[in-house]
């Protein structure tokens, strides 16, 4: 015991002696083990003086409870893609220092919303129902300014697509978008859309109806409906959207940022760490904590910060509550945790 307390004491003076530096340094540090078993509080207060890019707060939710808005680890790969999938070729445009797709195509509502998940693993389809109703108001020059259904997608791509909320491929969501069509929808209770959020947000949010805490374990996937809610006024079919291709950028910063300024909005898949998980501000570099699992997002843009540090402007569905109001930064052009090496996209067929 009393060991393991100075191997704490150490850590603490050790941040405190190395948290000046640019990312590029910090990122060639090694992290030292007894980092890795950090957890709760320990892991706030040791991220907190170890680095000055980021900030964490503590949170009442449990790493079980971080890990219900997570998928499996093997959704990060990308699955049995075809040549048709793989888009090699670079957009020449030219890049600005910074982007934001809010500003650019700022007719679009739904890049600028921020969707709740609540307790299941759904954020593959969710992000790929976000980066679809950005890419189909973007490319109808606005005339199609709806959300898309993440419950659609959640309940009817099946085995295809993953385990439901317990995790699902991005791509396949895209597949299924060209194939099947996704219907109107939104969040949680909402009414002018076909199939809104199957779950409820759970927990304590500002300026939100509480409806509930987070159930002990994740929300079964929901069953999949061929209908749209009472009161609706289209038909399911009627009220479709959808995709003409679906594939993967190459893990290569220049070419995603070209597909973003040209296109859109992209979905990222990465892998999770509990620091990840209590991230509050700044630009996410992992420092400290266990692995907890995949996740995925959507990109919207980038930037440079005061210091010169490179970051992907990204859109979480963790409630506003989380982050920068939803969103987050996270160092950009080293694939950090994965985040440039499983992007994906598609075009809407509008």
């Amino acid at each position: 015991m009393c060991l393991i307390f100075l191997n704490l004491f150490c850590l603490f003076v050790a941040s405190a002696a190395q948290k000046r530096g640019s990312i590029e340094e910090f990122l060639s540090r090694p992290i030292p083990n007894e980092a890795h078993e950090l957890t709760g509080n320990a892991l706030v207060e040791y991220v907190n003086k170890r680095q000055q890019f980021f900030q964490t707060e503590i949170s009442s939710l449990t790493s079980s409870d971080h890990k219900a808005r997570l998928m499996s680890e093997e959704y990060l790969t990308q699955p049995n893609l075809n040549r048709n999938e793989l888009m090699t070729g670079l957009l020449d445009v030219e890049i600005p220092e910074n982007f934001d797709a809010r500003e650019k195509w700022s007719q679009c509502d739904s890049i600028r919303t921020i969707r709740d998940q609540s307790h299941c693993g759904s954020c593959w389809a969710v992000s790929a129902a976000e980066t679809m109703s950005d890419r189909t108001c973007i490319h109808s020059d606005g005339k199609i300014n709806v959300g898309l259904s993440a419950t659609d997608i959640l309940s009817c791509c099946g085995t295809t697509c993953g385990r439901g909320c317990r995790g699902g491929y991005p791509i396949e969501a895209w597949r299924y978008f060209m194939l099947h069509g996704v219907c109107t929808g939104g969040h949680y209770a909402e009414k002018d859309v076909c199939k809104p959020y199957a779950f409820h947000p759970c927990g304590h949010h500002r300026n939100e109806i509480y409806y509930g805490e987070c159930p002990k374990e994740i929300f079964p996937t929901p069953q999949c409906t061929q209908s749209c809610q009472a009161g609706y006024a289209s038909d399911y079919e009627d009220d479709k959207i959808y995709g003409k291709s679906a594939y993967a950028l190459p893990n290569n910063e220049k070419a995603i940022q070209r597909e973003i300024m040209t296109n859109g909005p992209v979905q990222a898949a990465f892998m999770v760490y509990e620091d990840f998980s209590r991230y509050r501000s700044g630009i996410y570099v992992h420092t400290a904590g266990r692995r907890e699992g995949g996740h995925a997002v959507k990109l919207i843009g980038w930037g440079v910060d005061d210091d010169g540090n490179k970051y992907w402007l990204a859109a979480n569905s963790w409630n506003s509550d989380w982050g920068e109001n939803g969103y987050f930064r996270i160092v950009r052009g080293v694939d950090h945790c994965g985040i440039e090496s499983a992007v994906v996209a598609g075009m809407p067929d509008v």
